[in-house]
């Protein structure tokens, strides 16, 4: 294996185990026995756990906004139907379908926040930049769907995404998108988006 796939293979595996079992309570020592790699390997890239989960976290971003932006844009439609197909994208990520080998186990970022608490962290901040991100695509959505307020309206569909997520967690059911889903229809009528649907 050659040593850049070592690294990636080390901060994939990282991410599989701080996505299901927390940050703090996955050791290196668990890490390296997934990853079926030496220590000493791993402090050839990484000083410390830190830096890994920092680069974990990196990493999850990318692959996460990647996933989630493909996915909306494969479905397709007007603007207005690609927003709201952002709950389609969040329920089949519920529903273990969006990551082979990762079932959902909440979001890795408003974890990370939860177990980093202090604002100041770059865990922390590595997650708001996550969310400001997330936030800035809906806001493009919004704008491209001909919303009166861009801004308010994405504010409102994120924060319909996060009680989504959360609910999800904690209830284990995933068809908490469909319910958020059906409150983003009413936001973005309020906000003068024309929903094809509602006028047939």
């Amino acid at each position: 294996m050659a040593r850049e796939s070592k690294k990636d293979h080390l901060v994939e595996t990282a991410i599989k185990l701080f996505c299901r079992d927390g940050f703090h309570a996955t050791g290196i020592d668990r890490i390296l026995q997934e990853a079926g790699v030496a220590r000493m390997t791993l402090y050839k890239h990484f000083r410390s756990k830190d830096e890994l989960i920092l680069a974990a976290l990196r990493r999850r971003d990318e692959q996460f906004r990647t996933w989630f932006k493909s996915r909306i844009e494969r479905a397709g439609g007007t603007p207005a139907e690609r927003l709201l197909a952002s709950f389609d994208a969040l329920e089949e990520w519920f529903e273990g379908k969006a990551f082979p080998g990762m079932p959902f186990a909440g979001c890795t970022f408003i974890n990370a926040a939860a177990e980093y608490s202090e604002a100041k962290h770059p865990a922390h901040q590595l997650a708001a930049e996550h969310k400001r991100l997330i936030l800035e695509y809906l806001r493009l959505l919004a704008s491209s769907a001909g919303a009166r307020n861009p801004d308010g309206l994405a504010w409102s569909i994120a924060l319909l995404h996060e009680g989504a997520i959360v609910t999800a967690q904690v209830s284990g059911d995933p068809t908490a998108a469909r319910g958020a889903k059906k409150i983003a229809k009413t936001l973005m009528e309020q906000h003068g988006v024309l929903l094809e649907d509602r006028a047939a």
